[in-house]
């Protein structure tokens, strides 16, 4: 029985579509007031205060996403190489930073506190600012395509990423709540009690409210569109998403990341994506061999996964190699084999977080390590908003944490 392939280009076009028609209602406040009392300028030409930089934003981050979606969907068709893929990112970004060029976007970076006695409060980074950018957006979508591999596990990251950013992003908006109570005194003719407040951690500024209605607009439709798509992946999937889902949803992270100016938070909602990362580039840079699949080993015999193992079969471990395995062996992150009598490694597990779940937890079905993985994301965005709203206010001052 075949299952249909490469799902994530439908789950793609149904979001982008969702965000072409959200156009109008977006600056709809601001094609009212230019219809209701538009300006003349002394030529007779008409001068409206539309938002053309954030419409210039929103339609470059649409593009980017289009292009994510071309060239996810091309990795799906041609099956392109991991070393060949991970530039990728970097070509659907450059509409993106274009933009943020051409609208004369900040370089500039809030130092640390313990670091300002040298660099100053602000420190210029330039172009080095435009390869952090773009940087991030290829991180953004490898991190989520190389922690794939079992049901669920593609779809799940993105569902969990986006409901946090979500959270984040409803903190910064002026919710207005409040209570009035009346007392019927008689003296006084009644007497009314309360009042109305507005909570938020955007403190009455409008340009921070502004980046986070743009980060919750591209959010939402992201949201629905992985729950419904969830639904379908989930063990015993019945549709598969392909790199098309991991590129669209990366990008879509990396674009609010960068045009809300919220970098740092982002990557803080990544932490078991930067940890898998860091765990797999021994692998990634060819300094242990790289099988093409490194997903649990599936045994028929008991429907349970095992931890997939990689095998040094045409030459010897180099000694780099030799001293980075024996120290992830010591941390309880490899399995490793050695030959008798000279204890050269002759194979590892692969060195993928989830093969660390299986060689901790020991074998299981794969819905359950599904659900391992999305406690373990759960858990990451919980220490995320702890060091973002608690621990930064340690290295950084007032409210640029």
């Amino acid at each position: 029985m075949t299952h249909p392939e490469s799902q994530g280009l439908i789950c793609a076009s149904i979001y982008i579509v969702l965000l072409i028609l959200f156009i109008p209602y977006a600056f709809s406040e601001s094609i009212n007031n230019h219809h209701d009392s538009p300006r003349k300028a002394r030529e007779g030409l008409v001068v409206d205060e539309f938002p053309h930089h954030q419409l210039a934003v929103y339609l470059s981050s649409l593009l980017s996403l289009l292009m994510a979606t071309m060239l996810g969907f091309l990795d799906d068709v041609f099956d392109i190489r991991w070393r060949h893929k991970l530039p990728i990112p970097i070509i659907a970004s450059i509409p993106l930073l274009m933009v943020y060029y051409s609208e004369r976007g900040v370089t500039d970076i809030v130092v640390p506190l313990p670091l300002r006695w040298i660099f100053g409060t602000l420190l210029h980074l330039g172009p080095l600012y435009y390869v952090y950018m773009s940087l991030l957006s290829t991180f953004c979508t490898n991190s989520i395509n190389i922690l794939a591999g079992i049901n669920g596990s593609e779809v799940s990251q993105a569902v969990v990423i986006s409901l946090s950013i979500i959270l984040n992003d409803l903190l910064f908006l002026p919710w207005p709540f409040g209570f009035r109570i009346a007392l019927p005194l008689h003296v006084t003719d009644g007497l009314k009690v309360g009042g109305v407040w507005s909570a938020g951690m955007a403190y009455g500024s409008r340009i921070l409210v502004e980046r986070h209605l743009f980060s919750l607009y591209l959010m939402l439709p992201l949201l629905g569109v992985c729950l419904g798509f969830m639904y379908h992946n989930w063990y015993p999937a019945r549709a598969f998403p392909g790199d098309t889902l991991c590129y669209v949803t990366g990008m879509a992270f990396a674009v609010v990341g960068i045009q809300a100016h919220y970098s740092k938070t982002l990557l803080l909602f990544f932490l078991p994506q930067i940890f898998n990362f860091v765990l797999s580039c021994p692998q990634l840079f060819g300094l242990v061999p790289c099988p093409r699949h490194r997903v649990p080993r599936f045994d028929g015999a008991t429907q349970l996964l095992h931890a997939s193992r990689a095998e040094f079969k045409e030459k010897r471990a180099s000694p780099l190699a030799t001293v980075v395995l024996r120290v992830f062996s010591a941390l309880g992150l490899v399995e490793l084999a050695v030959e008798e009598g000279t204890g050269a490694i002759t194979s590892t597990s692969n060195l993928t977080i989830l093969n660390v779940f299986l060689l901790r937890l020991g074998p299981m079905r794969e819905d359950s390590l599904t659900r391992v993985l999305i406690a373990t994301q759960v858990c990451g965005s919980l220490v995320a908003f702890f060091i973002r709203y608690g621990l930064a206010s340690l290295v950084y001052d007032g409210n640029r944490r």
